[in-house]
């Protein structure tokens, strides 16, 4: 792991003004402000990490000592591999997701003092002090106007459910088990009256701040796919409230049992009241949440110049075999 300190900087100012137009995230706590001001160090380089993690053991994502957090697993491992204090890396993730569920595409980034020549040598120190249940799948540079969080267009999650009358037991951390036989047609109709910009407050547990956070999210896709016995859930939005995503699948459960007709769904958007959710359905448990991917704008995403190419794992090859012939 090759280091270069000391070059000059990309241009960071003092404090970078972001709209905060997206959301926190399912299982997030966070508030969104009109504008957020955001105040960085300089000089300093921005680099951008791709995790993906098993959320069963871990208290979600947000910084906790005890119990253990997946950012505090990464703030812990990227003490050790840059050598710098906590508050000098100023790591930032993409939204908070709650205890117990699981992410594909979760996001983060950090900043350091130095600039880095190569950067799968920090990727390979970093994995390999990272417990095995979670992964950084891609370190790459960032420009200084690209944000962990501010820089989000949309987010996506799915939510598994294993339909059978006897649970795969492989399936049992990350999918929720339902013995009712659901109607996956009449959960894709619900789910329809979804789509577009709506006041949420209906789906949104309180949330775990004081500030408010905007209730109108667009939900851009959102998808009911059968499987066999599985049924995947996926939701593309501009954001979610706390638990809104699972609060909106306990919905689709009830619809998909033929308790409730899909038409509930827009008088329930139209009450923007959780009890009123609550006469139909309650929230379903985490760990058949996953979060696969965090989208950005395409023009904080390019490269800067003078760094290194983004590092997704370094590829190992035997070039002869090393056994002794007999």
């Amino acid at each position: 792991m090759s280091l270069a300190a000391n070059l000059p900087s990309p241009p960071l100012s003092s404090s970078n003004h972001h709209n905060c137009k997206n959301s926190n995230g399912d299982g997030e706590s966070s508030a969104e402000d009109p504008i957020c001001q955001v105040k960085l160090p300089a000089p300093a380089f921005k680099w951008r990490l791709v995790i993906a993690y098993d959320g069963t053991n871990y208290a979600g994502w947000q910084f906790q000592q005890s119990p253990p957090t997946i950012q505090c697993f990464i703030e812990k491992a990227l003490t050790r591999v840059t050598k710098l204090e906590r508050e000098d890396l100023h790591i930032v993730g993409a939204g908070r997701t709650d205890a117990g569920v699981h992410a594909w595409g979760q996001e983060a980034h950090f900043l350091t003092p130095f600039k880095y020549e190569c950067l799968e040598g920090v990727h390979t120190a970093l994995n390999g002090v990272l417990p095995p249940d979670i992964r950084v799948r891609e370190v790459s540079p960032a420009i200084p106007e690209f944000h962990a969080r501010f820089s989000v267009t949309s987010k996506v999650y799915r939510y598994k459910i294993y339909n059978d009358p006897v649970m795969d037991p492989f399936q049992r951390y990350y999918a929720y088990h339902s013995a009712y036989k659901l109607k996956a047609s009449a959960m894709r109709e619900a789910a329809q009256h979804f789509m577009g910009s709506h006041d949420f407050s209906a789906f949104a547990n309180a949330s775990r701040n004081d500030r408010a956070p905007n209730p109108v999210k667009n939900i851009f896709r959102f998808d009911v796919v059968e499987q066999g016995a599985l049924i995947q859930i996926e939701v593309e939005g501009s954001g979610f409230l706390y638990r809104q995503v699972r609060n909106m699948v306990a919905l689709l459960l009830q619809i998909g049992r033929e308790a409730i007709p899909p038409s509930i769904v827009p008088v329930i958007l139209e009450s923007r009241d959780r009890k009123e959710l609550a006469k139909h359905a309650l929230s379903v448990p985490p760990h058949g949440l996953c979060l696969v991917s965090v989208n950005y704008r395409e023009d904080h995403l390019r490269l800067p110049s003078d760094c290194p190419p983004p590092s997704f794992g370094r590829t190992h090859t035997v070039s002869k075999c090393k056994l002794p012939f007999y």
